[in-house]
């Protein structure tokens, strides 16, 4: 993958499902920035052939523009976030894919963003409940209630079962919700998926 690092050894990398909460960012990175990013839509994809287990990935769509993160980290830790993302390949972006609401970035920082490495027959998916809190929660502390029913409805592939692991997490950087995030992110699912259903490992 490319490694090409701008001023100051700097990188950037537009997050759009658990990587827009920074709580399960793991390395000590310089900056966050709310972002928008054109060009591309979220969708539910099947994580591998075994299993009808969801991942988050995007797909282009020249009609779309989709709230995330932009991380802005040392190049040095761009590994790390690679192995996190080992399921997906990055992929190089254009400065005028984004529409950035603060700051401007480093001069010459590479941008890019993950998209899911291979994509599998569709399926009837299973989003597992843990990972989906994570990125709830995240897109609810930048964008409020707004944006996180901007991802619901704005995200392809929702009509799934949620696996409730809610108690014993199986998503390694799980979160802690408060009880009204709970309540709410449980009442909106409960519009758009197909149903809960217990985790098995």
């Amino acid at each position: 993958m490319q490694n090409n690092a701008g001023e100051g050894g700097l990188v950037a990398y537009f997050g759009y499902g658990s990587l827009v909460n920074r709580n399960t960012l793991r390395t000590e990175i310089v900056d966050a920035l709310p972002a928008r990013l054109k060009g591309w839509r979220r969708q539910w994809v099947r994580r591998d052939e075994e299993s009808n287990r969801a991942l988050l990935s995007v797909r282009r769509d020249p009609a779309s523009v989709i709230d995330g993160l932009l991380v802005i980290d040392r190049a040095e830790n761009l590994p790390a976030v690679d192995l996190r993302e080992e399921r997906y390949r990055r992929v190089r972006l254009a400065s005028t894919d984004l529409e950035l609401s603060a700051a401007e970035l480093p001069a010459g920082c590479p941008l890019h963003v993950y998209e899911a490495a291979a994509l599998y027959a569709p399926a009837q998916l299973e989003i597992i409940q843990s990972y989906l809190d994570a990125v709830l929660q995240g897109f609810l502390r930048e964008y409020g209630r707004a944006g996180v029913e901007r991802f619901v409805a704005e995200t392809d592939g929702f009509s799934a079962t949620v696996l409730a692991d809610r108690k014993t997490p199986s998503y390694p950087r799980s979160v802690t919700l408060g009880a009204e995030e709970e309540a709410y992110f449980d009442a909106l699912l409960m519009q758009k998926v197909a149903g809960f259903a217990s985790f098995v490992r």
